[in-house]
């Protein structure tokens, strides 16, 4: 208990080998979490009525994003632009890619074919126009109020717009995906005597905010890292903290795939990431030093690019919905899977 508290007041006091299983604890408790998670929001889905690519969107999405949300405002506050920035970005990737792991597991078929979704498509789309909205202000001027750049707000209102936009899709598709033998549809199968709405949404809530707390850890422990190992901020976000606070997203998209929920597999990762995008306008408002977008440098850009790319390659998946690619694998997720690696590859040696 005193190691956690001195994480939380002043984690230079600890030795290495306690920030480092703090760290690590951390990141396993994040990852149970999201085992529990998945079921509660696949019932809430079919209690909700709101279907498995929204829930996955909105509640599961956010709440898996908590404790990343946490890592990157955290150190925005500490000064840290560059593990905020790259914590929130490297995520998206990280969770791409964990979709291309999901595939694996989906030995069915191509799992971009079996959850055919409009409005998966649509969160796609939006992340991509999202995504892209930061990049605008990296080369704009600092066009600030309050410290808070112009681009921020503006990813909140695109977020929100979106939302509504994939709502509507949901419950008036204007077109829908042929259905094949292969197709998973998003069929309520909330089993009789199941627990009540209130007990779900509480549950949820209880696991959110643990999920919350370990983000916060994380960030002190990442940022301890960094500077007691001299390594890079933009490597340690983009590839310990991301990873770490994305570990409930790759424990629910297999667990999501196993139930057979695959819509809500693919809509909660994509709706997570998002999300996840206004971890910047969040660790904008944050960063007291002005914009965090001119705060950072190349590798930064990198990232996000990179982000953008795996995204852009997701779509085309699931527009083409290759039935069977090499062992069942999609062209998509060999391809969000190679560009990862050979990112992480760049963000490690170069």
């Amino acid at each position: 208990m005193s190691a956690l508290f001195a994480v939380l007041t002043d984690p230079s006091s600890l030795p290495l080998a306690a920030v480092v299983g703090i760290f690590a604890a951390c990141a396993a408790l994040v990852g149970t979490a999201g085992v529990w998670m998945v079921t509660t929001t696949d019932r809430l889905a079919d209690r909700t009525g709101l279907g498995e690519a929204i829930t996955g969107a909105v509640f599961l999405g956010i709440a898996t994003s908590l404790s990343g949300t946490v890592t990157s405002i955290t150190a925005a506050w500490d000064g840290h632009a560059s593990l905020a920035v790259s914590n929130a970005v490297g995520g998206i990737a990280a969770q791409t890619f964990f979709l291309a792991i999901g595939d694996m597991v989906y030995r069915k078929i191509n799992l971009e074919h079996a959850a055919a979704s409009a409005t998966n498509l649509l969160q796609c789309a939006l992340l991509v126009a999202l995504l892209s909205l930061p990049l605008v202000a990296m080369v704009l001027p600092p066009l600030e109020l309050w410290g808070i750049h112009i681009v921020s707000p503006l990813l909140v209102i695109g977020w929100i717009a979106g939302l509504r936009m994939a709502d509507e899709v949901q419950r008036t598709p204007p077109w829908r995906a042929v259905r094949t033998a292969d197709t998973k549809e998003d069929v309520p199968d909330e089993p009789k005597g199941g627990k009540t709405m209130q007990v779900l949404l509480i549950r949820f809530a209880g696991l959110a905010l643990l999920l919350g707390l370990a983000g916060f850890v994380i960030a002190r422990t990442g940022a301890e890292l960094a500077a007691r190992t001299g390594m890079d901020e933009t490597a340690v976000g983009a590839l310990l903290t991301a990873v770490a606070t994305s570990l409930p997203e790759l424990v629910t998209t297999i667990a999501a795939v196993r139930r057979g929920a695959l819509t809500l597999a693919v809509g909660g990762i994509i709706g997570g990431n998002t999300f996840d995008v206004l971890f910047l306008a969040l660790a904008d408002t944050a960063y007291r030093d002005g914009s965090i977008y001119h705060a950072v440098g190349e590798r930064e850009i990198f990232v996000i690019a990179l982000s953008i790319l795996m995204t852009a390659i997701l779509l085309l998946g699931l527009l083409r919905r290759e039935r069977k690619g090499f062992a069942n694998i999609g062209f998509e997720s060999a391809m969000m899977g190679t560009v990862y690696v050979l990112g992480v590859g760049v963000l490690v040696w170069a």
